[in-house]
């Protein structure tokens, strides 16, 4: 890994200077002079940065504020002035001798411009729920990915237990909570650069050289190509440029971090650009495994993008984008949290069974960060794509079209016992998956009163076991499994070595034609109709066969062995297809208030088992294959505030309905040791928020809370909790139960103060900011449980540094500064024997970055 990433600094330290040779050559001996003031005093600015536009050519101004050039270009020529603290110039000159003054950056809001309703604008302007985080933000923040993301956005869940078992959520919808099932579809869409990643383990990569990251709440659907019945993230990068530039990043910390970023952009014609960019990052395990005592739950990540820009003409833009994303840590493996008494026998709780077996868990709290894994783990994934953005001025608009393929491998191994005895040895759910999408909209005016956008959406999935997927049972498993005293149980080698290999195959069709207006009914008052239609397809071949343990005729034996696993296949196919749409209605008050009221109907598509299937008085429940899709229904009021120039206020409500609320649920069964999808009749979800942030002078502050209540309405016929297995009853009615993974309230406040300075000569701004992150209790089980709920937290991250006017950074940065102990999940063992693994969250880490751009 370190060989990779002093390679790929050596390539970009090589290419760098190509792109900018075009501007160098051209370079002849003729000055232009000049000084740099402050607007307010006529002060000389020392360290101001000024640099001819579309060259590398430039000067830092001296002890009086002045610079001189040197360069052959002919005048009129764009002079780009920058200085921290102050608003960035570009100034026309005409003449060899200029003065020119800055403005200081003080208590006016920078405006914050976003495109997810695919055109230019201004985040309060948009009658939609917005969080919008900046790429330089979230870099400062240490959020390099969207699982440290989620703590400066508090409506947005995030919970992995690898990359694969990712669940993404805008509050608390969007995708099932625990085990990932392939079979079914996300409700929160993942876009980068408009392209739709469709498998969840998308959002576990790190950042790529990011603009900005805008999260939309509630349903988008008629705003973009693949339905989001939840939310969604639209992220994007920085693109390619004709001025050339580049960044680059190191930082050092404790448990042997390093993180590595490099960026370089510039034109390689008049009418082509590029940019490629790079990150890797590394860290050492931050558990210990007692069995093959070694570190465990490490990061080893690469990633990188190239991209290339032509603009043929002023009207057109054509983007070509290749990725890839690998990630090889030695594996994620979590230690036993707890253990509850279940309803079962006292012979078949989980302390009575390892006491028989003469085995002790090694630690006594999971906060020891240490576990016990007999199998070793691996949790080996990549994505990568290439896409092509063509964007065509056509009238008063703009014709886009996205086509893109994308891919993702993934090859795990995990210990899905939690403990150091060979119980489940194996569980390897190997996947690879290929995807093709198509986007093409029209986006731009039709009059002066109306405008908006207009588009159709293909999407084309095949995600396949790879080749196949295995789940194998120890020699240990006779005594977790044991249901009656029968001697049977301990017949030698009955489990040992006794698994299940799949093969499913899943192939996808999503179709959609979806549009949205913004009709102007006056100045003031807007009115925003939008529709959709959906086509969702999945044909599904799934196919488990059992194979080894002890090989007999014995029917007794082989009813002992069925009831760990069994064969199991089906092939089908289901087609749905459904109209959806929202109406908003927005009343800019003034230019300071902007109130709005929506109301939509969405669908999240059809899903279906590929985890295996619950059996019923020895049969397979075959019916169970096919998980319908879900219906939402959503209302949602906000008002969007500017109270002074300096500061920002909004407010929403909102609740949303959800009829056959597709969720993930747990079964003694260790053949279903994934769980597997269920319809709960009904769910609701609704809550408040409120964000905003100011600035006075040097100090800028920024907040967000979030009230959040969810729900099952009807739920019948759930599977009972931990607690309760081996009772009367597998099933239960928990109508009126919370919804796992909620927090009823949540929130972020964060701060950054700034003061002039000088280090080491430079000059530029010493900054102080921290950020402090909160989420009350929740529920970690699908069904209500006593026991798997996780107590409330708060996390405190800060940062400490110097900008210097060159485009110089350097600070020191701390994450859980005061090494909070907390869970972010808690998960069930499979086969519901009583001990349950617990997902600690990372202790305290600290360290160094420095940071150079121009």
């Amino acid at each position: 890994m370190k060989q990779i990433l002093k390679s790929a600094f050596l390539l970009l330290a090589v290419t760098f200077p190509l792109f900018l040779s075009a501007q160098d050559r051209t370079l002849v001996n003729a000055n232009v002079t000049g000084k740099i003031l402050d607007s307010r005093n006529n002060e000389p600015l020392i360290g101001a940065t000024v640099t001819i536009k579309g060259t590398t050519n430039g000067d830092v101004t001296n002890a009086n504020g002045e610079f001189s050039l040197v360069t052959g270009q002919t005048l009129p020529f764009t002079l780009i002035v920058s200085y921290v603290g102050y608003i960035k110039k570009e100034v026309l000159i005409n003449k060899g001798t200029v003065e020119i003054t800055l403005d200081p950056n003080t208590n006016q809001l920078e405006d914050v411009v976003i495109s997810s309703r695919r055109r230019t604008e201004s985040a309060q302007e948009v009658p939609i729920p917005i969080s919008v985080i900046g790429g330089t933000r979230a870099e400062d923040a240490g959020a390099f990915n969207v699982n440290r993301l989620k703590e400066l956005v508090p409506t947005v869940q995030l919970y992995a237990s690898n990359a694969r078992n990712t669940t993404l959520n805008i509050r608390g919808l969007g995708s099932t909570y625990g085990l990932t099932n392939d079979g079914i579809d996300p409700g929160v869409g993942f876009y980068v650069d408009g392209v739709y990643y469709a498998r969840p383990a998308a959002t576990a990569l790190d950042f790529i050289d990011i603009e900005r990251v805008e999260v939309l709440r509630g349903p988008q659907g008629t705003l973009f190509g693949k339905n989001t019945t939840a939310g969604a993230f639209n992220i994007t990068t920085r693109a390619a440029s004709f001025d050339p530039g580049a960044s680059f990043e190191l930082s050092y910390g404790n448990l042997g971090f390093i993180q590595a970023k490099a960026s370089v952009t510039g034109p390689l014609s008049k009418k082509l650009a590029a940019r490629v960019s790079f990150t890797g990052t590394q860290r050492n395990g931050t558990f210990y495994n007692e069995h093959t005592q070694l570190p465990i739950n490490d990061i080893n990540n690469i990633g990188v993008r190239g991209q290339l820009l032509y603009t043929p003409s002023d009207k057109v833009n054509i983007t070509l984008i290749g990725d890839i994303s690998d990630q090889k840590p030695t594996g994620y493996g979590w230690p036993v949290a707890g253990v509850v008494t279940t309803k079962r026998a006292a012979y078949r709780q989980f302390d009575a069974i390892i006491k028989d077996l003469g085995y002790q868990l090694p630690y006594k709290s999971a906060f020891e960060r240490k576990l016990d894994l007999d199998t070793p783990s691996k949790a080996d994934n990549q994505l990568g794509g290439v896409s092509v953005n063509a964007d065509i001025k056509i009238g008063n608009g703009t014709l886009t079209s996205t086509s893109a393929w994308r891919y993702w491998k993934w090859v795990p191994l995990n210990d899905r016992d939690y403990i150091g005895l060979p119980v489940f040895t194996i569980s390897s759910g190997n996947s690879a998956h290929d995807q093709l999408s198509q986007e093409l909209r029209y986006s731009g005016k039709v009059s002066e009163k109306i405008s908006g956008v207009v588009g159709v959406f293909g999407l084309w999935q095949d995600l396949t076991s790879d080749p196949v997927q295995t789940e194998e049972a120890g020699s240990a498993q006779w005594r977790f499994a044991q249901s009656t005293t029968s001697e049977l149980w301990k017949t030698p080698g009955l489990f040992e070595n006794f698994g299940i290999r799949t093969t499913n195959r899943i192939k996808s069709t999503s179709l959609a034609v979806f549009a949205q207006a913004d009709w102007a009914i006056t100045g003031k008052f807007h009115i925003l109709p939008g529709v959709r239609y959906n086509y969702d397809k999945k044909v599904v071949d799934y196919s488990r066969q059992a194979y080894g343990g002890l090989q007999t005729t014995d029917a007794a034996l082989l009813a002992l062995k069925n009831g760990i696993y069994s064969n199991q296949s089906f092939n089908t196919d289901y087609a749905e297809g459904n109209f959806s749409g929202q109406v908003s209605l927005q009343y800019k008050a003034t230019n300071k208030v902007n109130a709005y009221a929506t109301y939509s109907i969405g669908y999240k598509p059809i899903g279906v088992n590929v985890g295996g299937l619950p059996s019923a008085n020895g049969q397979v429940l075959i019916d169970l294959a096919k998980v319908k899709p879900e219906y939402v229904e959503h209302k949602e009021f906000g008002i969007k505030t500017r109270p002074t120039g300096n500061s920002v206020l909004n407010l929403t409500f909102y609740r949303s309905d959800i009829d056959d609320f597709q969720t993930q649920v747990q079964t003694p069964e260790p053949g279903v040791n994934r769980g597997y999808l269920a319809n709960a009749e009904k769910v609701r979800v609704q809550g408040a928020e409120l964000d905003g942030n100011v600035r006075f002078g040097a100090f800028t502050f920024n907040a967000a809370v979030a009230y959040t209540d969810g729900k099952y309405v009807k739920f019948a016929n759930a599977p009972v909790p931990l607690e309760e297995v081996g009772g009367t009853a597998a099933f239960k009615d928990i109508s009126g139960g919370r919804l796992p993974g909620i927090s009823k309230w949540s929130g972020s406040a964060g701060g950054e103060v700034v003061g002039k300075g000088t280090l080491l000569g430079l000059k530029g701004n010493y900054f102080l900011g921290v950020d402090v992150f909160y989420r009350s209790e929740f529920s970690s089980s699908p069904s209500p449980s006593e026991y798997l709920n996780i107590d409330a937290y708060s996390l405190t991250n800060g940062r400490l540094g110097f900008r210097a006017s060159n485009g110089l950074s350097a600070f020191l940065w701390g994450r859980n500064l005061f090494n909070k102990d907390y869970y972010e999940q808690l998960l069930a063992a499979p086969g519901s024997y009583g001990q349950y693994a617990g997902i600690v969250g990372d202790q305290r880490t600290y360290g160094v970055t420095l940071r150079y751009s121009f």
